[in-house]
């Protein structure tokens, strides 16, 4: 195949993949490198979560050495690809992909009416920032996800349905970190409902100023925290 569909995890604070495809999606295959979609924020630039490229030893090292010697404006792998394929956003039209290849699932940035009308048509998710779907709180016992992020609900529950039914099924609780801790779900069991977040990844997102308030960070959880390391003291 001349190109292949690429999402790097740069960005993640885990290997679980932050984007989602919910339709078939083969013809980016076709495309030709470098096509993305732009970027919601500054569409001049393209997003890294979704893009078309070729496999190329000669154009990784390049932009390995390109990344060691210029660094990166965003400081992660989207401001370094974007400065090395500078040329995106005026080169070739045809290299911009439609929205639907990349479509962002925080509701703080959906035009809800172009929603309504062309989301039937959307064939990957991307659920952009620091706090991915397995850092929600997931109630095993009802087979729901509790909001706690700008995150579509909707694509949330869709991304816990998915994971639940093919991929939860076939871990090992010999995985280690978020992948352990979510082997260790039981659908149905009220004794594994609960937040499925390892310490690494919240506190991926307490660096990147992603608090969870009102969750696992709020003030009355982290009070008890605090209460309980008092008592601890005073037994001493």
């Amino acid at each position: 195949m001349p190109a292949r569909a690429a999402r790097p995890a740069a960005h993640s604070p885990s290997k679980l993949k932050r984007e989602k495809v919910i339709q078939n999606c083969d013809e980016l295959f076709d495309r030709e490198e470098l096509s993305a979609v732009p970027d919601v924020g500054w569409p001049d630039c393209f997003n890294s979560g979704v893009f078309v490229f070729k496999p190329s030893e000669q154009t990784f090292k390049a932009i390995l050495e390109f990344a060691l010697k210029n660094g990166s404006f965003d400081g992660g792998d989207q401001g370094v690809l974007n400065m090395f394929f500078n040329d995106w956003r005026t080169s070739d039209i045809s290299k911009h992909l439609s929205f639907v290849y990349n479509m962002n699932a925080n509701v703080s940035y959906t035009y809800l009416p172009a929603y309504k009308q062309f989301g039937k048509d959307v064939k990957i998710v991307h659920f952009l920032g620091a706090i991915k779907p397995w850092m929600e709180s997931y109630n095993s016992a009802t087979g729901r996800v509790q909001q706690g992020s700008p995150h579509s609900l909707e694509h949330l529950q869709m991304w816990w349905d998915i994971f639940m039914t093919y991929v939860q099924p076939n871990l090992s609780e010999e995985c280690k970190g978020i992948a352990g801790e979510l082997s260790k779900l039981q659908l149905g069991s009220s004794a594994s409902s609960g937040s499925a977040e390892s310490s690494e990844s919240r506190r991926f997102a307490w660096e990147r100023g992603h608090v969870d308030y009102l969750g696992e960070d709020a003030f009355s959880n982290i009070e008890k925290k605090l209460q309980s390391s008092i008592n601890d003291e005073k037994k001493k």
